[in-house]
């Protein structure tokens, strides 16, 4: 028997290798290694002001285990480690009430409502403009270049002019946050559908054209069932930019709650481990944001028969 013939065999006695088979392994391992550079990084970046504490206090003789100790206790450290900022997220989203203004999950959900209305305004958009582009040639050679050319305006540089121009039409709050965020997130969406709206065959649109389909029949049962996967996989894109966009948003606007409050109260106090407490919930509301988009899109493709 050959050695290909006994390889599942093997692998089915190896722990190891069944475990690095599947998904958990690997991700699983690449989150080790993260750990353990983002822990020796913050030892190194660490050490030297603990050092001038050493300095400062006459301690010559300090041991190695005794400064990596140091270096990972600090109040305010350059680079805060994993268990300080998991510390941080524990105190301030389950010790504290939600309504409070110390409280992760407060700040989140303000954040989270400019998301999901940028997204909703952006992806509504998106597809508007993806159908126009593809059924009239005109906004083909019109819109589209404009359409790309937006997203080489930095975000920073745009947001306090969208944040003025609507204040000075009187409108503020919620509205201003989101159409950042809809600025981020309507162009994924709309390249996307563009290139799913194009994706049917010549020879299935010849076939559309031999029944007598309209446009609108041709869209319907056609190019639309064509597009639905394009337009999960732009959305998953667009849902991370939007709440990219809902926290710039906060930081011209010199808001008080939200994500992007929360990291500017940060570096203004020099509090690092809130910084960094921030950064981590914000990357997982868009980890479960997208998570979920994924859900829909099995749930939607499975009825339409498309599942992968």
């Amino acid at each position: 028997m050959t050695d290909t013939a006994l390889s599942p065999q093997r692998a089915g006695t190896n722990p190891f290798a069944g475990l690095m088979a599947g998904t958990a392994g690997p991700v699983a391992v690449v989150v080790l290694a993260i750990i353990a550079i983002w822990y020796m990084a913050a030892v190194a970046l660490n050490t030297p002001f603990q050092r001038d504490v050493y300095q400062r206090g006459n301690q010559a003789d300090v041991p190695f285990t005794q400064l990596i100790a140091d270096t990972l206790a600090q109040d305010r450290p350059v680079l805060p480690a994993p268990h300080q900022v998991l510390t941080e997220i524990y105190e301030t989203t389950f010790e504290k009430k939600i309504t409070s203004k110390r409280s992760l999950i407060y700040h989140s959900g303000i954040t989270l409502s400019s998301t999901l209305l940028g997204f909703l305004i952006g992806t509504s958009l998106g597809i508007l403009l993806a159908i126009g582009i593809v059924h009239s040639r005109v906004l083909d050679k019109s819109l589209m270049p404009w359409v790309i050319s937006s997203q080489t305006i930095p975000i920073l540089a745009i947001a306090p002019m969208i944040i003025v121009v609507l204040n000075a039409v009187g409108i503020s709050g919620l509205l201003p946050k989101a159409m950042i965020s809809t600025y981020l997130s309507f162009f994924p969406v709309t390249v996307g559908m563009v290139k799913g709206l194009r994706s049917p065959k010549v020879i299935h649109m010849d076939l559309m054209h031999t029944y007598s389909a309209t446009r609108i029949q041709a869209f319907w049962k056609l190019r639309l069932p064509y597009a639905v996967p394009y337009l999960f996989t732009s959305m998953k894109i667009g849902m991370a930019a939007s709440l990219v966009g809902a926290i710039v948003g906060e930081l011209p606007t010199g808001a008080v709650a939200g994500l992007g409050a929360r990291l500017l109260a940060g570096s203004y106090y020099g509090q690092t481990v809130q910084i960094w407490s921030a950064l981590l919930m914000a990357a997982f509301l868009a980890g479960s944001l997208v998570a979920l988009i994924g859900v829909f899109e099995k749930v939607t493709l499975k009825r339409m028969g498309m599942a992968r």
